[in-house]
């Protein structure tokens, strides 16, 4: 059977229209297929990207963390990310005085959530405290809620920096107690009972001169369990539950 010029165009056209829609069909599952989280915090327009990949773990339960840069000599460049409870004060669980909590969001003092970020951190507001305050709070600009999951950080540095950096991230989750971490290791301490394992510190040294294709931020250390300082504890034998709240957090610089 003969097939004129017109019939033969019409058969084309559906072939590359269904064609078309196979192709784009499969990218758009390509991209739902990836559940995780996408933050993003660009301080300026010629700062240094840097890509964070957080993969979560069988403890991940709405963690608190802060993520930032310092020199390799320990002098803070800038916070990238804070979490916004720690942020501005104002915790899922309230504080109700006398060492109980409310069952609803409300303010709350915890200086054992971040230790390590706290008395490191830069000045970002002119009245700014130890603590942030719901009076006193991190800019919006470093904040956000904290991811459900999995999720990437995509940031922009407020500046291009010198060749060596050290990134940080700090983490805590409250209520994860374990045999060595007990709700009664320090009796009457209220502000360790607000987070049992303490805050972990994961960080990686970069060369910006010479960058390696990704890197892979490890535990070094974890912050005072009341957070009484700002010091570095090194011995994390005692850790179980909280080193799995991530599986792994990656890192690649653009």
């Amino acid at each position: 059977m003969k097939m004129n010029v017109k019939s033969a165009a019409l058969i084309i056209l559906i072939i590359s229209t269904y064609t078309f829609l196979g192709c784009k069909s499969t990218k758009v599952n390509e991209t739902q297929s990836d559940n995780s989280e996408l933050i993003e915090k660009k301080f300026s327009m010629d700062g240094q990207k840097l890509n964070f990949a957080f993969e979560s773990g069988s403890a991940h339960n709405h963690p608190t963390f802060a993520i930032w840069i310092e020199t390799p000599n320990g002098t803070m460049i800038q916070t990238l990310f804070v979490t916004k409870s720690i942020a501005s004060g104002y915790f899922f669980y309230g504080d109700a005085g006398d060492g109980k909590w409310l069952k609803v969001p409300g303010v709350s003092v915890r200086p054992a959530a971040l230790p390590y970020w706290l008395h490191r951190r830069e000045v970002l507001n002119p009245n700014q405290s130890h603590m942030p305050t719901p009076e006193s709070p991190v800019p919006d600009a470093y904040t956000g809620a904290t991811p459900h999951s999995s999720f990437q950080l995509q940031a922009i540095s407020s500046k291009r920096m010198d060749n060596r950096i050290r990134v940080f991230v700090e983490l805590n989750q409250p209520w994860d107690w374990n045999k060595i971490w007990t709700n009664d290791k320090f009796p009457g301490d209220s502000d360790y009972k607000t987070s049992a394992q303490p805050s972990l510190i994961y960080s990686v040294d970069i060369d910006l001169s010479d960058p390696m294709q990704y890197y892979v931020l490890n535990p070094i250390g974890h912050g005072h369990p009341s957070g009484k300082d700002g010091r570095l504890y090194t011995d994390i034998s005692g850790f179980t539950s909280a080193l799995d709240i991530f599986k792994r957090i990656s890192l690649t610089i653009n």
